[in-house]
């Protein structure tokens, strides 16, 4: 249980009893007392002085056993001796107002909390460490050179000469390459936040079931030679090359079908429709049926890997396809076969998820990149503004015109980092975290 502000150690002072006084980073044996003064538990408290503090402030820890009244009740015995909850990200706030963190950091505590995945992780763990503030504070601080260059000639044109066009134009151009690089892996890295999702389709009997099954390396559905045996939609999730792909198996669709079954082919359609990409599986050793035409013929116009199934038993349908499916990959999945060798077609289908899906590019996880989409719009008003500058250099007008462009990106530089940030953008931010983070 942590307790941060001034009065953190008068305030535990009145729920832990020990025979020593509580002393700077020092772990303390004590009894942590209710609020009629009897001992809940016997445990530590650690006390830490500002400003050396997560928070910045003096800090006190009460460390206790993990039973759930245990914890209730210390609780209840702080907010009795004059503490009171912390809010939403609070303890993060005050690192932050109190220097300890930045804003880009202060949001990758949230990022590290919701991660669901090693990558997500540790993807918020690169921006957590400040690579992110440090590559802001690089491009504000390039800027900032050319702005006083500018000044000097300025308002002393008698004394400081005026900075060469060309160098002002290529320190410019190296920025807004930095800020490009910056939104493309914004582009890139949200996938890894956020994942795909992928909508298994096709008509009944095709084998999307196994290829579920095949991808999870578990069997999540039940497979069947009986046609319309998957009646809703399974959801599950695995990782391609560490990014999160949100699979969805849904029901086969035909034009047939009893009252259930159509209920289930009406989600499956609905999942289709809110899916980043579509996994089309058909029978590929048969002709070409209605159905089949028909989920090819809907899905062409959006992003589709398409499988040709059960080449073993024959190529028939695959040998028709259209020219919209030229690209289409054959094969079968061998489900009976548990051995550690790899599945060709199951390596394809990954491979061709990932291009798809994002391009099939390696995110550098380890590198500093945008986590949020307001940290994306502050880079995009300041790539803006160095689009004017550029226009004004190449334009050949006076240098002093881009004065005022240059100011505007780094201002919104400086809200991401939150150098600059106002109380509303603050609230948005620590709105995301969880009680008293």
């Amino acid at each position: 249980m942590r307790c941060s502000g001034p009065d953190a150690r008068a305030i535990v002072a009145r729920v832990f009893r020990s025979r020593e006084t509580l002393r700077d980073r020092v772990a303390t044996y004590g009894e942590i007392l209710d609020v009629d003064g009897s001992v809940i538990d016997r445990g530590l408290a650690l006390a830490m002085d500002a400003p050396r503090t997560a928070t910045g402030e003096d800090v006190v820890e009460l460390h206790v056993h993990g039973s759930p009244v245990v914890a209730r009740e210390t609780l209840r015995s702080l907010l009795h001796a004059g503490a009171r909850t912390a809010g939403p990200g609070e303890f993060t706030r005050r690192a932050y107002l109190n220097g300890k963190l930045d804003l880009s950091a202060a949001e990758a505590v949230a990022d590290m909390i919701d991660a669901e995945s090693r990558a997500q992780a540790r993807a918020a763990q690169a921006n957590l460490a400040g690579g992110l503030r440090a590559l802001v504070d690089q491009a504000c601080a390039r800027i900032a050179a050319i702005l006083e260059q500018l000044a000097g000639a300025i308002d002393y044109p008698d004394e400081v000469p005026e900075p060469a066009r060309d160098a002002v134009r290529a320190a410019v151009d190296d920025v807004a390459a930095r800020l490009d690089a910056l939104v493309h892996d914004w582009e890139r890295g949200r996938f890894v936040r956020e994942g795909v999702s992928l909508a298994i389709v096709g008509p009944p009997n095709a084998g999307k079931s196994s290829l579920l099954n095949a991808l999870l390396g578990e069997e999540r559905a039940i497979v069947s030679a009986l046609p319309g045996t998957t009646r809703d939609v399974i959801e599950e999730t695995f990782a391609i090359d560490r990014v999160p792909v949100r699979v969805l198996d849904t029901a086969g669709l035909r034009a047939a079908g009893d009252a259930v079954e159509q209920i289930g082919i009406e989600r499956a359609q609905r999942a289709l429709d809110a899916a980043s990409v579509a996994l089309v599986v058909v029978d590929g050793s048969q002709p070409l049926d209605a159905d089949a035409l028909a989920v090819l013929q809907r899905t062409r116009d959006r992003a589709r890997v398409v499988l040709f199934n059960k080449r073993d038993l024959g190529i028939a349908g695959f040998a028709a396809r259209e020219a919209a499916e030229a690209g289409a990959i054959s094969g079968w999945l061998d489900v009976a076969d548990r051995s550690a060798e790899p599945n060709p077609t199951l390596d394809r289908v990954r491979a061709a998820i990932a291009e798809v899906g994002w391009g099939g590019e390696t995110v550098d996880l380890a590198r500093p990149h945008l986590a949020s989409a307001r940290q994306a719009d502050a880079v995009a008003r300041a790539r803006d503004a160095l689009a004017f500058a550029e226009r004004t250099l190449v334009a050949g007008d006076a240098l002093d015109l881009v004065a005022p462009d240059l100011v505007a990106a780094v201002a919104a530089l400086r809200e991401l980092t939150g150098a600059a940030a106002t109380e509303a953008i603050l609230d948005g931010v620590f709105a995301r975290f969880c009680i008293g983070k």
